[in-house]
């Protein structure tokens, strides 16, 4: 009889006098969701990514929302990354690599993803209005921040163009979660190798 494969889960649970966040997800998924941050568009756009990423994602925070909602936004950046890391363990196997064009009506997207153990964010998005309802865009990169510090990849954003704020923040997400997929997917060509020549992407 094959081995079966180990499950790629990850979980993790964060509390500081700012937030309390617990973070689920199994990369194998079908992109399940319970999501609950307290902050609705961001619920929205983190359903996004787990839907079109098909990883499950359970999120549960309570943050010092009665101040804004940035402790939450980028608290939740930091333990999605650090539970996907630990399900991606030593990355043996995966695509590593994926770069999309995702278009959303007027607006046009572009991410690339290396799961390369080296985190860093190339951002070059800009929005025409400070907040997407009551929602801060600006938070929109320092979500993407975190979630790349923390899930250990670098990662490129770009957006050609858009009219809408609200379709600009979802190509992001979308176009995220259609790159994290594809590169956390795990490669048949490489079996149980590592893809680096480094053999190492820790």
């Amino acid at each position: 009889m094959g081995e079966t494969a180990a499950a790629r889960v990850g979980s993790v649970s964060r509390k500081t006098n700012e937030t309390s966040v617990s973070v689920s997800v199994n990369l194998d998924g079908t992109g399940v969701a319970k999501i609950s941050t307290g902050v609705g568009f961001f619920d929205h756009m983190l359903d996004q990514l787990a839907r079109h990423s098909l990883i499950d994602m359970e999120i549960d925070v309570k943050g010092d929302l009665h101040i804004d909602d940035h402790h939450t936004v980028e608290d939740t950046g930091i333990a999605i990354g650090q539970a996907i890391s630990k399900a991606l363990g030593d990355r043996r196997g995966i695509t590593r690599y994926a770069s999309l064009d995702l278009a959303m009506d007027e607006t046009m997207t572009k991410a690339a993803i290396d799961v390369s153990g080296r985190p860093f964010l190339v951002w070059n998005v800009a929005f025409s209005a400070p907040k997407i309802g009551t929602f801060d865009t600006e938070l929109v990169r320092e979500f993407f921040q975190a979630l790349a510090q923390n899930t250990g990849i670098t990662l490129h954003i770009l957006n050609h163009y858009g009219a809408n704020n609200h379709h600009i923040a979802e190509t992001c997400f979308k176009s995220v979660a259609r790159v994290l997929r594809t590169a956390t997917e795990i490669d048949p060509r490489q079996a149980n190798r590592v893809p680096s020549t480094k053999g190492t992407l820790a």
